[in-house]
């Protein structure tokens, strides 16, 4: 095991203190307004033909619509009453002299009965960005435009009755921005009392239970305020804001719980405060730097994929699991080395609850393991594949529904458009076709070309239309287009928003909006964009020859989000498997013992998995988290991201028990003992650490963002299968059948003779 300065650390407590306090007290201001720095949307680091599609969009168009908001206006009365007028005018008004603003477009300037609901009650507007603002993160204009909103409201006369919501990308990121950083708020005050209360029972003390908390607390806001500063230098996505607060408070108490746990058994066995500190840094101390190894391990993967969400919190996870390694081996010792006896206080409330401490079951349990280890192995095996079966059917993609918070006023606005048939306008695929220089997209060769592959598109039934140069006038003919474009320039000023939007003025590259019917989801959307690239291929390759075509939108780019970590997430968990068996090689000088821990770890991470597709994906359950029904598919950043954040957690339970077992090996030579006296002297720790990241990673799971749910609910259950089905019955099983091939080739201890009582 690793080798702590522990003398060193205890001997300068009071100024280990201290520094730690200062540093909390430098970040505390970072921490606090982490989220104004955090994006939602996240890039990719390489390449992809959506990112370069955007990016052509930017630079070819004048004004382009590459990002846009969309106001949608419900009223007392119809859209064409003059009051309506009146508020759309206004509204329009307002909203165009917005710096942020590039261009307005409603059912008032081009008459477009799409835009209007079928009780002509409801109608929206578009209000396009300008592309200096499109991405902002910190500077989010829509707090500003929905003010401008209201305060137009209330300055006019009889807009009583009218409801004007805004949404579009930019409203739903602010939003689940908004949405993510309350309810992170909200669990961590539900985990911490739930957490307290979990720790007294397990200490029997209020104090003790306390010093764990402090340390979570600590952990989060240090590492907050350094995810602050780090998102000066790169885009950090707000997913890091739940990942860092769900871990930093669950290893930085289940750290805490190991080394108050081990410091107070130094203490039983009469050695003074300050000794007792530091044999607990160089014991369990040792287990806890051995955990967050390998804990980051799995975030360090995670900074070799290709998007920023997932990078970021590689970055987060990495920063928190650090500190709160160095906070429970260095900070808490120092404490605790100050306190000593005290930490047992109120001595009332230890001696309640002393009964939970007697470790009379677990030994019972330990010894009957010893006895039935086949039985365990072949229940547990079945248990785990039974639970491990659904995976099988898990399909990866955007969830079909709750995708975005229900209450979110961007969310209430975008079903509104559904229900009259638009939403497909606010998310369409974006085709971008840029022609070789010097050529027209409005000559006749290209004019037929890209006709033909709007009507190829618009086959499809899932296609409501494809908007573009080529379909500005449906029903013309090939030869018609030519004509009605033979004075182009005349064209292009009677249709001067229009074009600025879909042709470039060098008139090389062109764009086309295919907007899909409101009946089809955001994982059709994903099918979608597949079969439209399929189709250029096929058309485009023949009728647009030398031409870059291009699909980009929000389906578009997660479909190649989705790709990309699909083609990384076998090298990312090879990566994982790997450093984490080579990391326990070294450790515990053993072959057995790491090769059995890695292939444990994945037995419940793909149980939790399948239980995470048997809640979400198909709906069993999914009521309790406020879910509307089955999501029909798991987005592909949540296997990746609980594989390397639950992997490595779930190794902390693994440590905790193998050292325990080493320790008693080391001494007496016999393995069947060092088990049975590891399994009954850790298995309460262990228990109550596990409830803990339960609470913790419950909360979440809790929460409005559905992202955020799939994370939480997948590393709770991982936990929850680790610390019984694994650590409790499979690892002991085992370790119990092969005997003291545990160990090797590691240098074994001299057998000893060890007065064990058996149970027969």
């Amino acid at each position: 095991m690793i080798t702590l300065p522990g003398k060193h650390v205890i001997r300068w407590r009071g100024w280990v203190i201290a520094a730690w306090a200062a540093l909390a007290l430098l970040f505390v201001p970072k921490a606090t307004h982490v989220q104004r720095v955090l994006a939602v949307r996240g890039s990719a680091v390489e390449r992809t033909e959506s990112a370069r599609a955007t990016q052509l969009i930017r630079d070819a168009f004048p004004s382009p619509i590459d990002e846009y908001l969309a106001l949608v206006v419900h009223g007392p009365v119809r859209y064409t009453n003059p009051r309506f007028v009146a508020m759309l005018d206004s509204l329009s008004a307002a909203v165009a002299r917005e710096p942020y603003i590039s261009q307005v477009i409603s059912v008032r300037t081009i008459g477009e009965s799409t835009f209007v609901s079928s009780d002509r009650q409801t109608t929206f507007f578009i209000a396009a960005l300008t592309p200096s603002r499109t991405a902002e993160v910190s500077d989010n204009v829509v707090p500003d435009l929905r003010e401008a909103v209201n305060g137009t409201l209330a300055r006019l006369p009889r807009a009583d009755g009218f409801d004007v919501k805004v949404t579009g990308n930019a409203a739903l990121d602010y939003d689940v921005r908004t949405i993510s950083t309350a309810d992170t708020r909200i669990a961590e005050q539900r985990a911490v009392p739930l957490t307290l209360v979990v720790l007294v029972l397990a200490f029997g003390a209020l104090v003790a239970a306390t010093l764990p908390i402090i340390v979570g607390v600590l952990a989060i806001t240090i590492a907050l305020g350094v995810v602050a500063v780090a998102a000066q230098f790169q885009t950090m996505s707000v997913f890091v804001l739940n990942i860092t607060t769900m871990v930093g408070l669950g290893v930085g108490i289940d750290y805490s719980l190991l080394i108050v746990t081990r410091f107070r058994e130094e203490l039983n066995r009469g050695l003074s405060p300050a000794d007792a500190a530091v044999r607990t840094i160089q014991t369990a101390g040792s287990a806890v730097v051995t955990s967050g190894l390998t804990v980051v391990v799995g975030f360090a993967a995670l900074i070799l994929t290709p998007r920023t969400e997932t990078r970021s919190v590689g970055i987060g996870g990495l920063i928190v699991v650090a500190i709160a390694v160095l906070l429970a081996t260095t900070f808490l010792p120092a404490c605790l080395a100050i306190l000593g006896r005290n930490i047992d206080r109120p001595k009332w409330l230890a001696r309640l609850l002393a009964w939970i401490h007697t470790p009379t079951g677990w030994e019972r349990w330990a010894r009957s393991l010893g006895h039935h280890p086949w039985r365990a192995i072949l229940g547990g095996g079945l248990a785990a594949a039974f639970l491990t079966l659904p995976l099988t059917q898990i399909k990866i993609g955007l969830p079909a529904r709750n995708w975005f918070p229900p209450d979110a006023e961007s969310a209430q606005a975008l079903a509104a458009l559904r229900d009259m048939g638009a939403s497909g306008v606010i998310q369409p695929l974006r085709v971008v076709v840029q022609l070789p220089n010097g050529e027209s997209a409005l000559s006749g060769r290209r004019l037929s070309g890209l006709k033909a592959l709007c009507d190829s598109i618009e086959k499809d039934p899932r296609v409501r239309e494809v908007r573009g140069v080529a379909t500005i006038r449906p029903g013309l003919s090939t030869l018609q287009l030519a004509m009605y474009y033979s004075d182009a320039d005349s064209v292009r000023n009677r249709y001067a928003a229009f074009f600025n939007a879909y042709l470039s003025a060098d008139l090389q590259t062109t764009l086309m909006d295919v907007i899909a019917v409101d009946s089809v989801s955001l994982t059709g959307m994903m099918d979608l964009t597949r079969h439209v690239r399929h189709t250029i291929a096929n058309v485009g390759a023949q009728r647009l020859r030398g031409a870059e075509i291009l699909v980009g939108g929000f389906a578009a780019s997660s479909l190649d989000l989705q790709q990309h970590l699909l083609q990384r997430f076998p090298g990312i968990v090879a990566m994982i498997l790997g450093v984490t068996a080579l990391m326990l090689l070294i450790a515990f000088r053993s072959v057995l013992v790491p090769l059995k821990a890695v292939v444990l770890n994945c037995v419940s991470v793909a149980a939790a998995f399948g239980i995470t597709v048997l809640v979400f994906q198909h709906g069993y359950g999914s009521n309790l988290f406020g879910l509307e029904g089955p999501t029909e598919a798991i987005f592909v950043v949540v296997p990746v991201l609980v594989f390397a954040t639950v992997f490595g957690l779930s190794m902390d339970y693994e440590v905790f028990l193998l050292t325990r077992i080493k320790e008693v090996f080391d001494k007496t030579g016999r393995n069947d003992y060092a088990t049975m006296e590891g399994l009954s002297a850790t298995a309460s720790t262990i228990t109550f650490a596990a409830l803990i990241m339960i609470i913790v990673f419950g909360n979440f799971a809790f929460t409005r963002v559905l992202a955020v749910q799939f994370i939480g609910f997948g590393l709770a259950v991982a936990v929850f299968l680790d610390a019984t089905l694994i650590r409790m019955v499979l690892v002991p099983a085992i370790m119990h059948i092969a005997g003291r091939w545990n160990w090797w080739p590691g240098v074994r201890a001299p057998r000893r003779e060890v007065e064990v009582e058996e149970i027969t």
